[in-house]
């Protein structure tokens, strides 16, 4: 995987369709304005990094993952979940869950299923889903866990969103009393 910096969603779908060959490599994460995350095998993926740089993108950046996650390469991985969560009872959702795959509200368990298998092997549409989200009035988010790479992501989607960060379980009270619920 490799984060490309500086070059258009159009631009650097044809760079992956260039470069792939006999292999695959595919945006796999389109995080927000100016910044996708392509996903393949190795050789692909680096073709793509340099023909990205051609193409006019600012940076081509390696990341250092344990697989080329959310691309077709993770087709086995999803058959594999499917069955399994196949015997998993899921209830709809108390709330809307908003999924990757699609940028789109779910509202029914068999949905939240169907979901969680096809974004084993589909591109997080992050961008659309906050833009999305925040359409359908969501203001705020809270971003759980480590780091705040997600937050930065939000606020550059959407400038007027209120985000919060909370590195760990002991700031989860602080965040509720934050966001005033």
């Amino acid at each position: 995987m490799a984060a490309i910096l500086g070059l258009a969603r159009e631009a650097l779908e044809a760079v992956c369709r260039e470069a792939a060959g006999e292999e695959v490599v595919a945006c796999a994460n389109f995080n927000g304005p100016g910044q996708i995350v392509i996903a393949g095998d190795a050789g692909a993926v680096a073709r793509a990094c340099d023909g990205a740089l051609r193409a006019g993108a600012k940076r081509a950046v390696p990341l250092a993952v344990s697989a080329p996650f959310h691309c077709a390469l993770m087709r086995p991985a999803a058959m594999r979940l499917a069955p399994v969560l196949a015997e998993v009872a899921f209830s709809d959702p108390s709330f809307p869950v908003y999924t990757n795959a699609d940028a789109a509200k779910v509202t029914r368990g068999e949905a939240a299923r169907d979901a969680l298998v096809r974004q084993v092997e589909s591109p997080v549409r992050w961008d659309e889903e906050i833009t999305r989200m925040c359409d359908d009035g969501v203001e705020r988010f809270v971003e759980f866990g480590p780091g705040k790479v997600l937050a930065g992501l939000v606020r550059r989607i959407r400038k007027d969103a209120e985000v919060l960060s909370v590195p760990d379980g002991t700031g989860v009270a602080e965040a509720v009393r934050a966001m005033g619920s």
